[in-house]
């Protein structure tokens, strides 16, 4: 019987060595931050099949037994079979209108692929208040509009809305960024060549009815309605003298009939769903970016050891290498200027077989032989020189870029002024807001102050930012701002005369410590927009993978420029 020789494995140079071991897994340090992890990815779960309840079972049922399809269905229906969805803003507006009951800011957006091509879709989800606008649902589309723009995305809207929220309309009506801005977007979207399709499937009342009519193609469905104001308004403002019915002024028939404002009228949603897919069907092939991809390989680590890695303790460090050898393909990292500015690790690696850069903290304490150690977290003078470097690199070699963040901010002091810290930093954010190559974020941990701009926070134009379940963000840490605000309470309390007992003070800090916790957390900040999505580990490469195709569909970056860098 022949010898069996073993297969010989060729690893990769760059590929990141593998530091958790059996004897790590089996500690109770990792079990503990396991079962850390898993507690707020659980909390995230219970919110998210809230959310994506909409108006609730009763709502939903409610639209199913009048013929229709629920919100969700509708947006199911009209991406390929088997395609994912990738959602901006679920957690929209989540805690702030619970007096009113506004869930998800009753709207539906995200990228879908439809006859394999990208949309952007927004859905009104008329199971919440009749699908009315309140503010955040406004600025949820506006999102959804901008990322179209950014990344030249066709849109179709499933319009059923009863326009505003009126105990909100001060909220929602007159601001540059409120409900106004959505027309003024859908004009320049469609003047700009970006098809867009609009469906109306329900209500289309008052000044949302001019959204579908600013697009390329407008459909009906029987039983839905268009107009400016509806019987009762049009009534109490003498405009007639004779008795109208909502379907009269503004019904599917209407508006293909008389006004000839409807393209096509359909009897059903399922018809609707399917001539918006046919429309989609017939369009011609645009151009595309030419980001490198190549075959997509999974990583060699398994992804499902991420929860053991990051500690339970938020102000723990750990080798953030070890997170990205669970995310990229092959675990490969070509790492640059690995023995300089250790601060962040920058590299050039592949997701789903796309060429990318690597902007990540180091969270681990870096001990050097020949100078103090640094605090893992901390973004140095020449951590921030060479990610502005590398940044520029990358615009250069059009390689997208992607952060990671978990960073408590710049290094500070005497000797850091002194050294230039505020001039190095400034290269950093100059290289990265004027890039030209689409950006994305993952927050993984903290992201706190300045740290937070630097690593292409929400201000600078991420085309896609999600967060982790573990992730905090603020102006600085909680310990910090809940001493600063507790002394800055203590002296308002004095100035009025009031005397403040060691026990009020601990009342008080215990207050504070609360409210600013709870601010810190992704729910907060997802509800806000400030993220697109909460995610979990095991979710992240999909969406990158995702968001970053989507970006594709730009054919032409312009030229990268700076400005003036002080250098």
């Amino acid at each position: 019987m022949p010898k069996l020789e073993s297969k010989k494995v060729e690893i990769p140079h760059d590929r990141i060595p593998n530091r958790v071991t059996v004897a790590r897994k089996a500690s109770p340090e990792w079990g503990e931050n396991v079962a850390a992890f898993n507690a707020l990815v659980e909390k995230h779960r219970a919110t998210e099949a809230r959310l994506l309840l909409g108006g609730g079972q009763k709502a939903y049922d409610k639209k199913i037994e009048a013929g229709l399809l629920p919100p969700r269905q509708r947006v199911q229906k009209l991406v390929d079979p088997g395609s994912p969805f990738l959602e901006y803003g679920l957690y929209g507006g989540l805690g702030m209108y619970d007096e009113w009951g506004i869930p998800s800011a009753n709207v539906i957006t995200g990228v879908g692929k439809i006859h394999g091509r990208d949309f952007m879709i927004v859905a009104n989800d008329s199971t919440i208040k009749a699908g009315a606008f309140c503010p955040m649902t406004g600025k949820k589309v506006l999102r959804a509009q901008r990322v179209a723009m950014e990344n030249r995305l066709p849109l179709v809207y499933l319009v059923d809305s009863a326009g505003v929220f009126l105990p909100l309309q001060d909220e929602v009506f007159p601001d540059k960024d409120d409900f106004g801005k959505v027309f003024d977007y859908t004009a320049r979207i469609t003047a700009s060549g970006i098809p867009q399709i609009a469906a109306v499937m329900g209500l289309c009342v008052a000044g949302g009815a001019y959204l579908p009519v600013l697009c390329d193609h407008v459909l009906m469905t029987e039983g839905s309605g268009m107009y400016l104001a509806a019987a009762a308004l049009a009534k109490a403002a003498k405009t007639t003298a004779r008795e109208w019915t909502n379907d009269e002024i503004g019904g599917a028939r209407v508006h293909a009939e008389l006004s000839g404002t409807a393209d096509y009228v359909c009897k059903t949603d399922e018809e609707c769903i399917a001539k918006i897919r046919d429309i989609v069907s017939r369009m011609g092939t645009r151009g595309r970016g030419h980001f490198d991809r190549v075959e997509a390989k999974a990583p060699a680590y398994d992804p499902q050891e991420i929860p053991g890695i990051i500690p339970k303790n938020a102000y723990a460090g750990y080798e953030m290498r070890d997170v990205l050898a669970r995310l990229l393909d092959d675990s490969v990292l070509n790492e640059y200027k690995p023995d300089w500015g250790k601060s962040l690790v920058c590299g050039y690696a592949r997701l789903g077989g796309y060429s990318v850069g690597i902007v990540a903290n180091q969270k681990e304490t870096i001990r050097h032989k020949d100078k103090p150690w640094e605090t893992g977290g901390v973004i140095y003078g020449d951590a921030a020189e060479k990610a502005a470097r590398f940044i520029m690199d990358c615009n250069q070699l059009r390689i997208p870029l992607v952060f990671f963040h978990d960073v408590n901010g710049f290094i500070v002091g005497p000797e850091a002024e002194h050294n230039g810290i505020i001039r190095k930093g400034a290269m950093m954010v100059n290289a990265m807001s004027n890039s030209v190559v689409p950006k994305f974020t993952v927050i993984i941990g903290g992201s706190f102050g300045a740290g937070h701009y630097a690593m292409c926070g929400r201000a600078y134009r991420p085309r896609y930012i999600a967060a982790w379940p573990t992730a905090r963000y603020a102006v600085m840490g909680g310990e910090s701002a809940s001493s600063v605000l507790l002394q800055l309470q203590m002296a308002k309390m004095k100035a009025q005369g009031k005397e403040v007992s060691d026990e009020d003070a601990k009342r008080l800090l215990d207050d504070i410590k609360k409210r600013y916790t709870d601010a810190m957390a992704p729910a907060y900040g997802a509800a806000r927009l400030w993220l697109d999505a909460i995610i979990t580990p095991q979710e992240t490469r999909g969406a990158l993978v995702q968001a970053i195709e989507m970006s594709e569909n730009v054919s032409e970056i312009p030229e990268y420029r700076t400005g003036v860098l002080q250098t």
